[in-house]
C-alpha cells in the first residue's frame, strides 16, 4: 500500500512538535546560563527570558490545541546544537572577561533560530487558514525580536567592550 504524501498540514505539526521541544530545551538552559553569566545585566537579561519561555511554551500548548493535537516535542538536532555550543563557551571561558560575550552570542544564535522558526509557522498557519494560532504565534515571534534587540544593545553598551578590555 502506497504511502500517503505528506502536506504542509503534517510539516506544520512536525514544526510545531520542532519548536515546542527547542523551547523546552531552552527553558532548562536560560538558569545555567543566568548563573554562569558575569554581567549583572545579562544575568537579568536571561531570567526574564525564562520567564517568557514558559508563557510561550503554554501559548504552543494552546497551538497544538488549535489543531486538535496533543502537545508533545520532537528532538531538535539544531536547538541542541546550539546548546551544546552554549555549554562549551561555558565551560571554555569560565572566569575570563570574553565569557559574557560568548554567552551572549550563543544566546542570540538561539533567538535567530526561533525568529526563523515562529516566521515559518506563521506563514503556515496563515496558508492553513489557522488564524488563533497565527495570532499565538505572533504573539511569541514578537517576544523574539525584542528578546534578540535587548541582547544586542547589552552587547553593544557593555559585553563587547569588557570582553576586549581584558
Amino acid at each position: 500500500m502506497a504511502k500517503e504524501p505528506k502536506t504542509l498540514d503534517d510539516l506544520f505539526h512536525d514544526t510545531l512538535k520542532d519548536i515546542y521541544f527547542a523551547e523546552k530545551k531552552i527553558l532548562a538552559t536560560l538558569p545555567k546560563m543566568a548563573k554562569a553569566a558575569q554581567s549583572e545585566e545579562l544575568k537579568a537579561a536571561f531570567e526574564k527570558h525564562r520567564t517568557e519561555t514558559e508563557g510561550q511554551i503554554e501559548r504552543l500548548e494552546k497551538v497544538f490545541a488549535v489543531i486538535e493535537k496533543k502537545p508533545q516535542g520532537k528532538t531538535c538536532a539544531a536547538i541542541v546544537g546550539i546548546t551544546e555550543e552554549g555549554a562549551e563557551i561555558m565551560e571554555e571561558y569560565k572566569g575570563s572577561p570574553a565569557l559574557d560575550a560568548g554567552l551572549l552570542a550563543a544566546a542570540q544564535a538561539v533567538e535567530h533560530y526561533e525568529i526563523s522558526r515562529y516566521g515559518t509557522l506563521i506563514a503556515w498557519a496563515e496558508e492553513l487558514g489557522l488564524d488563533d494560532a497565527v495570532s499565538l504565534l505572533e504573539e511569541t515571534l514578537e517576544e523574539e525580536e525584542a528578546t534578540d534587540e535587548a541582547l544586542t544593545e547589552i552587547a553593544k553598551t557593555a559585553i563587547n567592550q569588557q570582553a576586549e578590555a581584558a
